[in-house]
């Protein structure tokens, strides 16, 4: 089980240049990539689809800030018509007020379209270092992401071990219910009917109605199987994500538990089945962050 939030950072040198890769992951119910820093054409597809094959879900902010070392790797190109205009303009303006032209190097890089300086593509040999360096720092958001997973996962447990001790509860008074709706009946009843006898078939009948109509036995079932499940994948180790299969399972447990408490008439119960539904809570909270 891997968390959906995880962050990586580190520093790398080469003889041609130096690059700064930070990666963070958030909560998203789908992969999503954002990347910002130096622009690196093809490559970016490239580290997107390295991401994506491990991150399968959650948002990537991706930034990566290169410093190109070798001078050799740029192109510096100077619109030279332009600026034989300019120069022509300044000389005829140092003419009417009697001074000499003067312009800096600063100032010709300032000028709007006059110089273009423009870093050539990506050697091989400097892609595939880009992508060695962004492959550490993507595992180090690995082990990140897994660690908290770990994580999470203890947690759930603990909420399972309480909503089985309570469905245990639960199950040991629903074996009962059946005897006390039937004290409760005779009780009930001779309260309302002090001149005649009261008829056992009469007294079966309605006690079995009552049992009939408060019958939970389907739904500790279920929810025994949907726990059993729960527990099966946060225990396995396994690659794909569980995260979205889980919440399904949470809103399955809460539904049965539900319907217990809407069902049963027993105090205990309901007490129970609430406990339940607050653990189920819980858990959905530790798994809105799983991969």
């Amino acid at each position: 089980m891997k968390s959906m939030t995880g962050y990586g950072e580190k520093n790398f040198e080469a003889p041609e240049l130096r690059a700064k890769i930070s990666l963070k992951s958030l909560n998203h119910r789908f992969f999503d990539w954002s990347y910002k820093g130096t622009p690196l054409g093809e490559l970016e597809n490239k580290l997107r689809s390295a991401a994506q094959k491990k991150l399968q879900r959650g948002r990537v902010e991706a930034s990566m800030e290169v410093t190109f070392l070798d001078p050799s790797a740029w192109e510096v190109s100077i619109n030279e018509g332009l600026l034989d205009k300019i120069l022509a303009s300044l000389e005829e303006a140092s003419r009417r007020l009697g001074r000499e032209p003067s312009i800096s190097v600063d100032n010709i890089f300032r000028i709007p379209q006059l110089v273009e300086l423009k870093r050539k593509s990506l050697s091989a040999a400097e892609a595939a270092f880009l992508e060695q360096c962004f492959d550490k720092t993507l595992e180090m958001v690995m082990k990140e992401r897994r660690r908290e997973g770990r994580e999470t996962a203890g947690q759930i447990r603990k909420h399972l071990r309480l909503i089985r001790r309570s469905l245990k509860r639960i199950d040991g008074l629903a074996k009962v219910q059946s005897s006390l709706f039937r004290q409760r009946m005779e009780h009930r009843l001779k309260e309302l009917n002090t001149e005649g006898s009261l008829s056992r078939e009469r007294l079966e009948e309605e006690v079995a109605s009552l049992v009939q109509r408060a019958d939970i036995a389907e739904e500790i079932l279920r929810l025994r199987a949907h726990t059993d499940s729960f527990e099966k994948m946060v225990r396995e180790e396994r690659e794909e994500p569980v995260g979205k299969l889980l919440d399904f399972l949470s809103q399955e447990i809460y539904r049965e538990a539900n319907t217990i408490n809407s069902k049963s008439q027993d105090i205990d119960i309901i007490k129970e089945s609430l406990a339940i539904k607050g653990e189920v809570e819980s858990i959905r909270q530790h798994v809105q962050n799983l991969e």
